[in-house]
């Protein structure tokens, strides 16, 4: 019971995180690298810019929000 701590599954989530933090940078660089005609990743950056048009005017309050969570995960 000892690997099932409260410290440990942080850590896994923590892990998990920038796995998918990286996987989403790389995808959103081969997308505006090669176009939005790529299989899958084009179609991750659209729906990257679809999203930061909802959340805030021209995607500025998404962008400060994205900095933030990307300081956070810095730290």
């Amino acid at each position: 019971m000892d690997w099932l701590n409260l410290e440990t599954i942080k850590n896994f989530l923590y892990k998990i995180t920038e796995v998918l933090a990286l996987f989403v940078a790389v995808s959103l660089l081969v997308g505006i690298i090669f176009g939005p005609e790529t299989a899958f990743f084009g179609s991750v950056v659209s729906n990257f810019s679809s999203i930061l048009s909802t959340i805030g005017e021209e995607g500025l309050i998404a962008l400060v929000s994205l900095l933030i969570i990307a300081a956070i995960l810095k730290k």
